[in-house]
């Protein structure tokens, strides 16, 4: 199968893409972001593209209960009720400054209790400085893990009792349980990808289980069963792959970003570009955060 452009490049570094049917007021859209250049971004019905400023990085948004956005910016939060961004409570500065390397959120996701778990990485990418970390509905910060490098890609199943996760340099999915009292537990394996073929970046669960996770320096999306076997791979013009996810109304297209991050001007002319598909199974509501 093979994902097409549905955007001209606009992006540096492409990521978080997911899909909500109520940003406010029954707005329903696909948003991503632009991560380094600190913009939230909407696809419009035209092929156009809004954008939302929200600071220096912006990491990773979901949809908040009620109406709005919550943002992760570089190391603190972005909250609106509007679905235009016009009314921003930051929470900022959660944890000490470190040492250098200095660190900043990377990507996330909420659990089925409305909390956001968001995990972090050093700029300079130094092995097993960065962590999880969790914001309660009720606006308080908790360390969950560390020993991280690349935080990405955290999503439930469908039962909500599994959280798939990549830790991208160690080219494994892992998968943990979660629960409400104990929040993500045992972690381990469930695909260890084999050489080559670039390594996991960001990812989604789909209806039947289906873990789909971006290849970053694959030029792919790969899909595993729910017991962990490979069963579809979607070829992204783009080597740098770095999100899927479903949308639309019946969130039955993947939709997938991808960066030109590090790349000369004259390489990889669609790098930046959305890209989507029509795999023939459906994707899972996005999780709200619920504060």
């Amino acid at each position: 199968m093979k994902a097409e452009a549905v955007s001209t490049p606009h992006t540096y570094h492409g990521e978080g893409v997911i899909w909500h049917n109520d940003w406010g007021n029954g707005h329903a859209a696909l948003r991503y972001v632009d991560m380094l250049a600190g913009d939230v971004l909407e696809l419009q019905d035209d092929g156009d593209v809004r954008r939302f400023h929200v600071g220096d990085v912006a990491a990773a948004l979901r949809p908040r209960l009620g109406g709005g956005a919550i943002v992760a910016t570089e190391r603190g939060f972005a909250l609106t009720r509007s679905a235009d961004f016009d009314d921003i409570e930051r929470i900022d500065d959660l944890w000490p400054a470190d040492h250098e390397p200095r660190t900043r959120f990377n990507d996330g996701g909420c659990s089925p209790d409305g909390s956001f778990y968001m995990g972090s990485m050093a700029y300079d990418q130094s092995e097993g400085a960065a962590s999880m970390w969790r914001l309660d509905p009720n606006h308080m910060p908790s360390h969950v893990f560390g020993d991280v490098t690349i935080s990405n890609g955290l999503c439930w199943s469908p039962e909500g009792t599994l959280a798939y996760y990549n830790d991208t340099p160690t080219r494994t999915i892992q998968v943990f349980d979660w629960n409400p009292e104990d929040g993500l537990v045992n972690p381990r394996p469930f695909v260890r990808l084999e050489d080559g073929i670039g390594y996991p970046d960001g990812l989604t669960v789909d209806a039947e289980g289906g873990v789909w996770t971006a290849l970053f320096g694959g030029s792919a999306v790969r899909r595993y069963d729910a017991a962990g076997e490979l069963s579809e791979i979607v070829e992204v013009g783009p080597s740098q792959v770095t999100c899927p996810a479903f949308g639309g109304i019946n969130l039955d297209t993947l939709y997938i970003t991808t960066s030109r991050e590090n790349l000369p001007d004259d390489a990889e002319p669609e790098a930046g570009a959305l890209f989507a598909c029509t795999p023939g199974v459906i994707g899972l509501p996005t999780l709200p955060y619920g504060g």
